[in-house]
């Protein structure tokens, strides 16, 4: 394999604190070297060892790749009228999901595996180097388990999420969805996924709900996430920490002991404002889920109806400004955050053994990601040690 020394890093995030300043361990003045997909060292450029190849940085930042833990790329169609609608204040009653619910079942496999492509392709040009991507805008077996085909050929990290909503075809009868859900579909589903999802929420699926299909999809192996107290105050949060979630997602509205669970749990609390952004909600109170010592992540939440957007670094400058966060725990939390809410030690950091996934940002430091927000700020993509862009 080729080694590739990449030098004259004014600021190099590790987030290791061993390996340099804070608890970004930033190094000024550093170097990396890639040993095919893996980084094999890190530290000031003047020790750097020989390697094959070397690329000049021309004394940019380097920071570990995005890890965007929150997304829902399988989809057909937009919803730009309900969007415009929403900005002039006025109602709109086309259907919401189910809008999407019915083009994409409309859709073909090409046109959904094209649209996946499509916005990966933007998001890695951005600087995401592991995503993590879910089902639920197909709400039958069919289309829940195609959809989950697609991802699983782009991302090991991919999520059954057949309880987004209850489907349009059992409006009647929520309870006959939640055993199709946590029966035939979880069994068609399950070969296909890593972790199983549900939309805890007024409206969506209730505790006592969430919890059998969430405790369905760990008996077929696979490891809870939840989208938890996004629109109002509820069981959500609760419910990921009872059940070791990987992720509680959303967390707008929290109540004290909803922030004491998190903070003395493995649960990650992802926070999504691009949703907050694109529907004008209330943003989630990042600073007191810090304080409190809680794992906080951020990640996209890309989707067609309430966060259309595929770039961290708009979400870091909002989190920045809108959320209490400081530009380093902003970073941090895109990226060795969204690794912990994977449960990833491989990815979201710089250091050796780790994997060979780096972005250059054209700009001396890190801080530039919400100082100078909305400017395309990534230069130069790494994945698996292969350059990209």
């Amino acid at each position: 394999m080729t080694t590739t020394l990449i030098t004259n890093i004014a600021t190099l995030v590790t987030n290791d604190p061993a390996l340099g300043e804070g608890p970004l361990g930033l190094v000024e003045n550093a170097a990396v070297v890639l040993d095919g997909e893996t980084v094999a060292w890190v530290g000031p450029a003047t020790k750097a060892p020989a390697a094959d190849e070397t690329y000049d940085a021309d004394g940019r930042a380097a920071i570990p790749g995005f890890v965007d833990s929150h997304s829902h790329l399988l989809f057909a169609g937009d919803r730009t009228k309900e969007f415009n609608a929403r900005m002039e204040g006025r109602p709109y009653e086309a259907g919401g999901i189910r809008t999407t619910v019915a083009a994409t079942r409309a859709a073909t496999d090409a046109e959904l595996e094209a649209n996946v492509t499509h916005y990966l392709r933007e998001a890695l040009l951005q600087g995401t180097t592991t995503f993590e991507t879910k089902s639920g805008y197909g709400l039958t077996t069919e289309d829940e388990a195609r959809a989950l085909r697609i991802a699983a050929r782009h991302t090991d990290e991919v999520t059954f999420l057949g309880a987004h909503i209850v489907s349009p075809d059992f409006a009647d009868d929520p309870a006959a969805y939640v055993a199709l859900v946590t029966g035939e579909m979880l069994e068609a589903c399950a070969p296909h996924a890593r972790w199983v999802d549900v939309f805890c929420e007024k409206g969506a699926f209730d505790g006592d709900q969430a919890r059998a299909i969430l405790s369905a999809g760990k008996a077929k192996g696979l490891h809870p996430r939840v989208h938890a107290n996004q629109l109002s105050y509820g069981p959500g949060v609760q419910l990921a920490v009872e059940l070791d979630a990987a992720s509680a997602d959303h967390c707008t509205h929290l109540t004290d002991a909803d922030v004491d669970a998190l903070a003395n749990s493995n649960t990650v609390a992802t926070l999504l404002p691009g949703a907050e952004f694109s529907t004008r909600a209330e943003w989630p109170d990042a600073r007191r889920l810090l304080d409190a010592g809680a794992t906080v992540a951020l990640s996209t939440d890309c989707n067609p109806g309430s966060s259309f957007t595929s770039s961290v670094p708009f979400c870091i400058a909002l989190a920045v400004r809108d959320m209490g966060m400081t530009p380093d725990e902003a970073l941090w939390s895109a990226t060795a955050g969204g690794a912990a809410a994977l449960r990833r030690t491989d990815v979201g950091r710089l250091t050796p053994g780790t994997r060979a996934d780096l972005a250059l940002l054209d700009a001396p430091s890190h801080v530039h990601l919400a100082y100078r927000p909305g400017v395309p700020l990534v230069s130069g993509v790494w994945r698996r040690g292969v350059r990209v862009r």
